[in-house]
């Protein structure tokens, strides 16, 4: 597994995480190559770290990132995150909101909710420029968008929606924008007709957002454009009254639409203020670190998976919470009960398939 470490409270947290991943406590005997992309590194490398990081990646196929710093300058270093997207061809991001015990989520929301965005393309990387008009200045953009990646984000919705027993729910603004975001929606068509026993319930962005406010039933798997995406991922997650119980993964897919590399990481950013004060939740970090053992080959790391999983949100409603939700516990005291729990669930799973 490859670490990509980050900066400040990132950083610390990366090393909560490491401590559950540790094959002592998941009985998975992984091996952590490490690569420092702290924003001191990469300056001093200039990125050269990144592209290093992102071959080692594509080789291993698993990757665990901490929060890092991207500078404002134009003529700095710039983000990790879409150098590290470019260099695996990584194609969708999938981050999941889900019920943490004991915090009250908004509008009574109670099932699961995946958005699978689009990692690259869109607004983001467009071209833009400005022109003279008269006395007016105008200002354009060139966006684009591929059917390859359309193709990755629609089948993985539909295998999303299989994992999680729900429906393939939204899209995008097709009937304003018919050959752009068409694109999309003809992909979400195909895939439904792939997946008949899932089902589909396809909705404009705008409705989307609206009927998500109405939604307490059944889990969702929202498909969306990478801006689309990036705007409804932060309403899902806070939907759920925290962005600290969801992790965020980012897959590369092969011609076959089978995932060949996985960078899992927080959704959250490096918290300063937080950095040295052991107060801040390691929980989004966990739960990545639990993301990525799903996708280790064999059933070892899909036992520990779900220990972790379990572990660490029935941490949580024992009421061991670290401040940001409502308790008094430290950062290693929150890891320290995850552990705990873990090892003493893979001891009664190992007992019991052994009685078997």
């Amino acid at each position: 597994m490859v670490v990509l470490e980050g900066d400040e409270t990132g950083q610390e947290l990366l090393e909560e995480a490491l401590r559950v991943l540790d094959p002592r406590v998941t009985r998975v005997p992984l091996e952590f190559v490490r690569f420092d992309l702290s924003l001191e590194n990469r300056r001093l490398t200039q990125n050269q770290v990144v592209l290093e990081a992102a071959e080692a990646l594509r080789k291993a196929g698993l990757g665990l990132k901490a929060a890092t710093i991207t500078p404002e300058g134009r003529d700095d270093v710039g983000s990790p995150n879409a150098i590290l997207r470019a260099a695996i061809d990584g194609t969708v991001i999938v981050r999941t909101g889900r019920v943490i015990p004991g915090v009250r989520p908004v509008a009574g929301v109670n099932a699961p909710i995946s958005v699978i965005r689009m990692a690259v393309g869109d607004a983001y990387g467009a071209r833009e420029w400005r022109e003279r008009s008269g006395q007016d200045e105008i200002a354009l953009r060139t966006e684009t968008i591929s059917r390859r990646v359309c193709r990755a984000v629609a089948e993985f919705s539909f295998l999303q929606a299989k994992r999680l027993g729900g429906k393939v729910f939204g899209g995008p603004k097709y009937t304003v924008s018919p050959i752009y975001e068409g694109m999309l929606k003809e992909e979400m068509d195909a895939a439904a007709s792939r997946h008949p026993d899932v089902p589909y319930e396809p909705q404009l962005i705008d409705a989307t957002y609206a009927l998500l406010l109405s939604h307490t039933g059944e889990p969702l798997v929202i498909p969306a454009l990478n801006r689309d995406g990036d705007c409804l991922s932060d309403l899902v997650l806070q939907m759920f009254g925290t962005i600290a119980g969801s992790e965020s993964l980012l897959l590369s897919m092969d011609e076959q639409l089978q995932v060949k590399c996985v960078m899992a990481e927080a959704p959250h950013g490096t918290a300063p203020r937080l950095r040295g004060r052991n107060v801040a939740n390691p929980l989004a970090m966990i739960l990545a670190g639990a993301a990525l053992l799903s996708y280790v080959p064999g059933g070892a790391g899909q036992r520990a998976s779900r220990a972790i999983y379990e572990a660490a949100l029935e941490a949580v409603r024992a009421g061991v919470r670290t401040v940001d939700l409502g308790g008094q516990a430290t950062t290693t005291e929150f890891t320290d009960e995850v552990i705990e729990r873990v090892r003493a669930k893979l001891e009664v799973w190992e007992s019991l398939r052994l009685q078997a």
